[in-house]
């Protein structure tokens, strides 16, 4: 059995159980191929916004707003407020009612979602609108984090999949750049503030001021764009920065509490055999005892018999 199929069955796992599913599944995996066991043990636990998305992703019930993401790149593109605004309005929708399915999902396998791992949820089916690549990644039942669109790049996939290799399109294999969801919102505000000025109400217009005799107006601070842009670059890169080592930190503390419980239903195991082993043993002395008094009684009656026949 190939590793990817194992990992979407156990990604399927309530989070509570998962660890102790996949030690399950990597013991019966050593005895025919010790390589896929070795995979499965280092399987991670799957974020709870993850799961909830690779429930989804199992259900089918992703392709609707993954064949969105192309119309409303387009849309992005060809800075078209009209398009723009019925394809958010029909992504709204599309988002609230994925993520209430992912609820009822997480609710009939008896691990509800909080509103926090909901929002994640949300941001991820929007990252997959925005980015093809995210899109592959969150139809292939293999996500272990949750996802999010941030600024012009690419969504951050690294670390996202169980087994990347079986997702090709993840990371390539298709020309469609991706755009942020908000870039929309930012080329309509832009058509707005390029629209003639006689189009424009005269309410908005404000009245000219005279100056003063003798009074200089003052230089109205230049703004440079390049530098704007190039600091919202730097705040989105620091943002994504602060958020993967926040990520890596998460991993680390979930890794070493998947850890502590293996060591801790290990030692059970081991104390159970122990236990086992003490009950046997007191038992044997037991017999041990009864049987030493049975021949210490017969030794007694047989010197008793020989010292009456003399």
């Amino acid at each position: 059995m190939e590793f990817a199929d194992v990992a979407r069955e156990l990604l399927l796992v309530a989070p509570a159980d998962f660890v102790a599913e996949r030690t399950a599944r990597q013991r019966s995996a050593r005895k025919d191929d010790r390589d896929l066991a070795a995979a499965i043990g280092k399987l991670r636990k799957p974020a709870p916004a993850a799961w909830v998305i690779d429930l989804l992703a199992n259900e089918g019930a992703l392709d609707e707003a993954v064949d969105l993401g192309p119309a409303i790149r387009e849309a992005q593109a060809n800075a078209d407020p009209g398009a723009i605004r019925k394809l958010r309005q029909q992504r709204a929708s599309v988002v609230d009612a994925l993520a209430q399915a992912g609820a009822d999902l997480a609710s009939d396998a008896g691990h509800p979602a909080t509103p926090a791992v909901l929002d994640q949820v949300r941001a991820t089916i929007e990252a997959a609108m925005a980015d093809p690549h995210a899109g592959a990644a969150v139809c292939s039942g293999l996500l272990v984090r949750p996802l999010e669109s941030a600024g012009f790049d690419d969504v951050d996939l690294d670390g996202a999949l169980a087994d990347p290799d079986a997702v090709p399109d993840a990371w390539s294999g298709t020309d469609a750049p991706p755009i942020p969801i908000e870039e929309g919102r930012r080329a309509r505000k832009a058509s707005r503030a390029s629209s003639p000025p006689e189009r424009r109400p005269r309410t908005e217009r404000a009245p000219k001021r005279t100056r003063e005799p003798g009074r200089e107006r003052s230089p109205e601070p230049e703004v440079d764009p390049a530098a704007e842009r190039r600091a919202a670059r730097e705040a989105e890169a620091d943002a994504r920065t602060a958020s993967r080592e926040a990520d890596a930190a998460l991993d680390a503390a979930e890794n070493d509490l998947e850890a502590a419980e293996e060591r801790r239903a290990a030692l059970e195991r081991d104390l159970a055999v122990a236990v086992a082993d003490v009950e046997r043993l007191e038992r044997a002395r037991d017999d041990a005892e009864a049987e030493s008094d049975r021949a210490r009684d017969a030794f007694t009656a047989a010197r008793k018999a020989r010292r009456g026949r003399a």
